[in-house]
């Protein structure tokens, strides 16, 4: 490979990093070649994608980065493919063990990079895959807040039938 052609596969792994909050970085070494198949198909129906980069090429594009991410540096040995995700911080993270489910003890996990946040190593798998996306934590937001009213409407409703039900029983008294 040439100086120019790593030159501009470090710029486009710079803009991927810079352009995606959320990225994985996966030991696939010695996954078979239909295993791998399988992986980034699995990876393509679910939005997300699959490459392999050398280590040093990596390192040069996570340079470019505004974030602090020396931490990562250190585990990029060996072979090492990169997963990206545009959408969710954890989509990664459950496509692996959705993987893993199907008989497959491949990718490992070795870090993660998600929204300047820095996850070293395969005992981070489960943390990632409970992390709620955006949309998910606006969701809870939401219903958190429509929560109150709710039950502040529902006893209004309630109490006003109540009310409705004393004043009659009142009236037909005297």
């Amino acid at each position: 490979m040439t100086r120019e052609e790593k030159d501009i596969i470090v710029n486009e792994l710079s803009e991927k990093f810079a352009n995606t909050n959320y990225f994985y970085i996966t030991d696939a070494s010695t996954m078979s070649v239909a295993s791998i198949n399988q992986f980034r198909r699995m990876c393509f129906d679910r939005g997300l994608e699959y490459k392999v980069y050398k280590n040093t090429l990596i390192q040069k594009a996570l340079e470019t980065l505004e974030a602090d991410t020396t931490a990562l540096e250190g585990v990029l040995k060996g072979a090492s493919g990169i997963l990206f995700s545009a959408e969710s911080g954890n989509a990664p993270a459950k496509l692996i063990k959705d993987f893993r489910k199907k008989g497959n003890t491949l990718p490992l996990l070795k870090g993660a990079y998600i929204d300047a946040g820095l996850f070293i190593g395969e005992s981070q798998l489960d943390a990632l895959s409970n992390i709620k996306s955006k949309n998910e934590l606006i969701g809870d937001i939401i219903s958190l807040l429509q929560s109150p009213a709710k039950n502040v409407v529902s006893a209004l409703q309630s109490s006003g039938g109540k009310l409705a039900g004393i004043l009659k029983t009142l009236s037909e008294k005297e």
